[in-house]
């Protein structure tokens, strides 16, 4: 499965997307729209096939173009901890209700109904939401009724938990959970699961040393953790391939910077200011290694622009594109 999964990376969706390509097309190029992923596959796309391209639309998802997992996870939670400070400004009653939740994740083992082991690292996990133009408000609400009183004392909602379970199970999408650090892999080391590694690096993020002072609780954002595989029933009969994944060797590189160098494709990206899934530094410098790419930085819109302001953000990546503005 392990060895299977490695092809399913940017070079083989590169090569998948030239295949059909020439069946759509009957040969000529064609324009692609890049979001998140699909932006480090664009990239990719401009590295290996420039010839099946007419040009190249990126929203969100410039990646760099030699940082190993390692970095991409160091750059990530300061970003993070950025996007929970401005949450809590914006609704700094979360601060007390998520060290509620928190602490009685601690004092209490909570399987969720569909059987998944909810822990407080699950809880901080749910940060993701912070990096969408509406999560910071989608967490506050539910963060809003956690608890009813039962003879018992206080105990989880159901409709919390329902909610819960919804976002934090990978049923409808398993795939996203096994590769998601493999996408990063360029190395001939292996990604040895980054994201849960570099996390010790930032010892603010450790729930139980939180709640011994007065601090509020972080969240964290959009990473995998071995946890997941054992806590999520959905995700527990893949743990060996997923460590398997993780202790993969030998990466091919997924970038040529030096055919970018010489680009020739019309290229436009929006990078949004401050992104929580992709580093905006990162981005601009990649942006100053493909020659021809036109940015757009806006601090307007969140990771999910394309969605939130679809007509708008296309129109004005066409119009780069194009050289029209």
């Amino acid at each position: 499965q392990a060895d299977y999964l490695a092809r399913f990376r940017a070079d083989s969706i590169v090569r998948d997307c030239e295949a059909i390509r020439r069946e759509v097309t009957g040969g000529a190029p064609w324009t692609v729209l890049g979001q998140s992923f699909g932006g480090f596959c664009a990239v990719t796309y401009l590295s290996f096939a420039p010839e099946g391209l007419s040009a190249a639309l990126i929203t969100g998802g410039l990646p760099s173009l030699d940082a190993t997992a390692d970095d991409v996870y160091h750059a990530a939670y300061p970003r993070i901890e950025r996007k929970v400070a401005a949450h809590y400004a914006r609704y700094p009653q979360d601060v007390e209700r998520a060290r509620r939740i928190a602490e009685h994740l601690l004092q209490h083992e909570v399987v969720l109904p569909n059987g998944y082991r909810f822990t407080v690292e699950a809880f901080q996990s749910l940060g993701i939401m912070l990096g969408r133009s509406d999560g910071s408000h989608r967490l506050h609400f539910l963060l809003e009724d956690a608890f009813v009183r039962t003879p018992q004392g206080p105990a989880l909602a159901d409709a919390f938990q329902e909610e819960v379970q919804g976002l934090l199970s990978y049923a409808g999408h398993p795939l996203y959970a096994l590769l998601h650090e493999a996408i990063y892999g360029q190395d001939p080391g292996p990604t040895d699961w980054a994201a849960e590694r570099v996390r010790a690096r930032f010892p603010q993020f450790d729930a139980a040393k939180t709640l011994t002072g007065e601090g509020p609780l972080l969240f964290t954002g959009e990473s995998v953790h071995p946890w997941m595989f054992d806590n999520d029933p959905a995700l527990r009969p893949l743990r060996e391939t997923a460590d398997d994944l993780a202790g993969e060797r030998g990466w091919a590189p997924l970038y040529d910077p030096d055919r970018l160098a010489v680009n020739e494709v019309p290229v436009a990206a929006a990078i949004y200011h401050d992104d929580m899934y992709v580093d905006t530094a990162h981005s601009l410098q990649t942006a100053r290694a493909v020659r021809g790419l036109r940015t757009w930085v806006t601090d307007e819109f969140e990771h999910d622009g394309v969605r939130a302001g679809g007509p708008r953000v296309l129109d004005r990546l066409l119009a780069l594109a194009r050289d029209e503005e």
